[in-house]
């Protein structure tokens, strides 16, 4: 193994791109990432790591994809928050937690899911927007999805009291398998007369 590569994956503190390792396609690099990457990996980001273009890493990735599915492997991989991820097929979720009862996702309450919702769907909003959808006190509920990672607080809204705006983040994306907000499912008729709901 070229440690010194590896390490410059990690970080390396001059800034430079270590390339391929000789002797080691792309191909083998990019899953190699996928293993070792705790978020999303980016194409743009592999391609500027691996000095390639950026569409040879998604074509790669994309082709792994293929094969995975092809070969009826155990996990795959899946784009999901602008990135590619290696996870196992959902499936074979049970045999998994048998094994890890700690990575089984915390379960929302249905008031959760429905303040989560009002955020996702206006892109972003105050407590008071989202208590105006809702019709409630959303207090708690925003500070459980804050402590979820599931939301985040974005800045504050420039009017009278300047109240914190809130907005998902890259981790409701990767919880709900969604690639962007513009993956959300569309709302029904009757949600969507509701005020507030998926105003800009």
């Amino acid at each position: 193994m070229d440690v010194s590569w590896w390490a410059a994956v990690a970080g390396d503190r001059a800034g430079r791109s270590p390339g391929l390792p000789a002797g080691v396609g792309l191909r083998s690099a990019v899953e190699a990432l996928l293993l070792a990457s705790s978020e999303p990996l980016r194409s743009c980001a592999a391609a500027a790591l691996f000095s390639v273009e950026e569409d040879a890493v998604t074509g790669t990735l994309r082709s792994l994809a293929e094969e995975y599915r092809r070969d009826r492997r155990g996990f795959q991989i899946v784009e999901v928050a602008g990135g590619f991820r290696l996870v196992t097929l959902p499936e074979l979720a049970s045999v998994v937690l048998a094994m890890r009862p700690e990575l089984a996702p915390s379960r929302l309450s249905g008031a959760a899911r429905e303040t989560l919702a009002a955020v996702a769907y206006r892109r972003e909003a105050t407590r008071a927007e989202v208590e105006r959808v809702r019709g409630v006190n959303c207090e708690k509920l925003l500070a459980v999805l804050l402590e979820h990672g599931l939301i985040e607080e974005r800045g504050r809204r420039d009017v009278p009291g300047r109240p914190i705006v809130y907005a998902t983040t890259l981790r409701f994306l990767e919880h709900f398998g969604l690639a962007s907000l513009d993956d959300l499912p569309p709302l029904p008729p009757s949600v969507n007369d509701t005020p507030g709901v998926g105003e800009d």
